[in-house]
């Protein structure tokens, strides 16, 4: 699968949450966003994505695609992601994951009722 930036990458998230279960996968996210975050800023900026991508397996993201991926990401424009925008990416990007987003809804009312 390709972003609008690009970068190419094979899309394991809906077998993850097979996997994981649907709160699993959330922690996993929010973990990778972890991995990519400026720690005093709190956010994943452009410098903290370029120093941290390779551990994601984009060693290969140049400065253009690194910009798209925040912009295409940044909700609020401020020019850096906060976790919840990274999630919301990560969840556009996967098809897989906006096809089962409803069935999870359900599921957790359901688990809430």
């Amino acid at each position: 699968m390709a972003s609008r930036s690009g970068v190419v990458f094979e899309d394991f998230f809906p077998s993850m949450v097979d996997k994981l279960g649907a709160e699993g996968f959330m922690k996993e996210l929010s973990n990778g966003f972890q991995l990519l975050v400026d720690e005093d800023k709190g956010l994943i900026t452009f410098e903290s994505l370029k120093r941290n991508s390779k551990l994601l397996g984009f060693q290969d993201m140049n400065d253009d695609e690194a910009r798209c991926m925040l912009r295409e990401g940044d909700l609020d424009g401020d020019g850096a992601l906060n976790e919840m925008e990274f999630c919301t990416l990560m969840f556009r990007l996967s098809p897989g994951l906006m096809m089962d987003s409803r069935k999870w809804l359900v599921e957790a009312i359901v688990r809430e009722v």
